[in-house]
């Protein structure tokens, strides 16, 4: 069940709060998954951009932060340096995501999602390792009573959902992003969903073309210009029991207000209301 559309913060490039809100009016749109990261660097203060929000009308449906020392360059840099796998930089991202937990309360939002990385083999060291970092970093959201989500596209859904089928596993949700599993090669993005849908509590709506060369990033394009099935994907997530956000997430393109406007034209299609 469709419960509204935003836009992710990210993608309209904001140069500062007044330029998002301006641009989230633009895009036709009230709410916003808003990115922590410029919180957390003291970038934004929290109170100030509550101050701006309510009197435009836009509200916080949730937030994301970023890890440090990602590397996007490659499929392979990112598999080495995503999330939380690296062990020199596990006390900072935990350091970070407490700091971004405090933010998300701040600013009255009750579900964060990230990358937390590729998950090794299970029943090796390195996935109890990663198992546990997760956890821990759910502790500190639900410490402030915010959900957790984890975003799809760096393993297959078979391989995610046994993870979440672990027993300390059971609070944490899905953000799930049709695109990714396309960009980096990891399946079919509706039987994916269709695998996962349960856990789901949010989903981007983003688009994306396979690459044709094996270990290489697949390209992002505009929604309704990749390979991402909208029919099925609408006809799945109307079908959640639980009501959940469509969040468009544009990452590519120099026209990324135009990008987003043609999304939500789609959103409209399917009878979803912002």
């Amino acid at each position: 069940m469709v419960k509204n559309i935003a836009v992710c913060s990210w993608s309209l490039q904001p140069a500062n709060p007044g330029d998002l809100i301006d641009s989230i009016n633009e895009c036709g749109l009230s709410q916003t998954q808003v990115a922590l990261d410029q919180f957390v660097s003291g970038d934004w203060d929290t109170t100030s951009f509550i101050d701006l929000c309510e009197p435009s009308g836009i509200s916080l449906c949730s937030g994301m932060f970023s890890t440090i020392g990602e590397d996007y360059s490659t499929l392979e840099s990112i598999k080495m340096t995503g999330g939380i796998c690296p062990d020199d930089l596990w006390i900072e991202n935990l350091e970070l995501a407490n700091n971004a937990a405090i933010a998300a309360s701040q600013l009255g939002i009750h579900l964060v999602s990230f990358h937390a990385g590729f998950i090794p083999h299970q029943g090796t060291g390195a996935y109890r390792t990663i198992v546990d970092r997760i956890k821990q970093i759910t502790d500190v959201f639900a410490s402030h009573e915010i959900e957790l989500a984890l975003e799809t596209g760096q393993e297959r859904a078979e391989s995610l959902l046994e993870m979440l089928d672990e027993p300390n596993m059971s609070s944490v949700g899905i953000n799930f992003d049709p695109a990714n599993m396309i960009l980096y090669g990891m399946g079919d993005p509706a039987k994916a969903l269709m695998l996962l849908q349960e856990r789901v509590v949010q989903v981007h709506m983003k688009d994306a073309i396979s690459s044709k060369m094996p270990g290489q990033w697949g390209e992002e394009v505009p929604a309704g210009n990749g390979q991402v099935d909208w029919d099925h994907f609408f006809h799945t997530i109307h079908k959640v029991t639980q009501p959940i956000d469509v969040v468009i997430e544009r990452e590519a393109g120099s026209k990324r207000v135009e990008d987003v406007i043609k999304a939500v034209s789609i959103t409209d299609q399917y009878g979803c209301t912002r």
